[in-house]
């Protein structure tokens, strides 16, 4: 499933191609073909991601809310206005401000990505991206106008020169502002949306008040939003704290401390399109993580291999129908 800063990213994208502009809808599929006739015709207003949740704002006061879920994507197409802070020349969309790192290297990783690549100034191309959480790259298009249909598109929005399609949300639906403003009241708070001092106190109180086991808390989306299975284990990692406890048995710094990596954390996934938890890395250790995810997180599928701090066998169990890894010594 899309992390938050994979929404982040998808919702940039929206802002810098379709924002001020009419939309032409449509569902190719048929799923939405009501809320398409409806949005088919207005101008973007706006666009924010919240946790793993996008809106989109269009004039007339209707809002779009999709969630992509564990299969869900965008295809852009067309002319797109590429963001530098998320766009490579192939397509993993990040550069990186890790210390060190030489930013015009080629370093592909194992799934043919380009993470070290940065395009420099913004500027426009004929390309095809896919973003959902394993972003596929920029593929030639070819100049053909509109894009063929791929696949069950369930919603097409074009501009005269950019289109994106939405395939296999678990939500797309439109809102009237008050749905969309009860919508994000049932999130818990996000490092890049609001006070971050409210937002850190909201996440202090969810937490200390729950016996609920803390790896459960973190992928609670009220709880906080936006945090997935890989931010998950890592930040427990990070924090030497065992996934067992009770959230309200968690000392309150230490919650205080969750959030503030959390915090840092997600930024670095925006910048980068890589969810990067290693610190501290030589120039050449951050090359071999960008070249392999295997090498970005200090527990994540790294079951039956050994800690890479004390050596001890990553533990994999299965919690709320999810993979938790963990080290049982560093994390006791």
């Amino acid at each position: 499933m899309p992390e938050g800063h994979s929404v982040h990213r998808i919702a940039r994208q929206f802002d810098r191609n379709f924002i001020g502009k009419t939309l032409l809808a449509s569902s190719p599929q048929g799923r939405f073909a009501e809320g398409a006739a409806v949005l088919d015709g207005r101008q973007a207003v706006s666009v924010k991601a919240v946790g793993k949740q996008m809106f989109l704002e269009t004039e007339g006061d209707v809002w779009l809310r999709v969630h992509l879920g564990l299969y869900g994507a965008w295809d852009f197409a067309g002319e797109i206005l590429l963001d530098p802070t998320i766009a490579s020349a192939n397509g993993r969309m990040g550069q990186t401000n890790q210390r060190g790192t030489d930013l015009d290297a080629v370093v592909f990783d194992d799934a043919g990505e380009n993470s070290l690549a940065s395009i420099g100034a913004p500027r426009r191309t004929r390309v095809h991206v896919r973003m959902s959480e394993q972003t596929k790259g920029l593929e030639d298009e070819g100049m053909q106008w509109p894009p063929p249909i791929v696949g069950q598109v369930r919603l097409r929005l074009m501009t005269d020169i950019t289109a994106a399609d939405l395939r296999g949300p678990t939500a797309c639906e439109l809102q009237t502002p008050d749905e969309m403003l009860a919508s994000v009241a049932k999130l818990g708070p996000d490092p890049l949306v609001g006070d971050p001092a409210e937002n850190e106190e909201r996440f202090v109180r969810a937490v200390r008040k729950k016996g609920t086991p803390i790896a459960l808390l973190l992928m609670d989306q009220s709880v906080a939003a936006g945090i997935g299975n890989v931010y998950r284990a890592e930040m427990l990692y990070r924090a030497r704290l065992n996934p067992h406890t009770p959230g309200k048995q968690v000392p309150e710094e230490l919650v205080r401390e969750l959030w503030r990596d959390w915090a840092r954390l997600l930024p670095i996934g925006v910048e980068t399109g890589q969810m990067m938890t290693m610190d501290d890395l030589s120039s050449d250790e951050y090359r071999a993580a960008m070249a392999s995810r295997d090498d970005r997180h200090w527990v994540y599928h790294r079951a039956g291999l050994p800690c890479r701090t004390c050596g001890t066998e990553i533990v994999l169990e299965e919690l709320g129908a999810r993979k938790l890894y963990w080290c049982p010594r560093c994390q006791a």
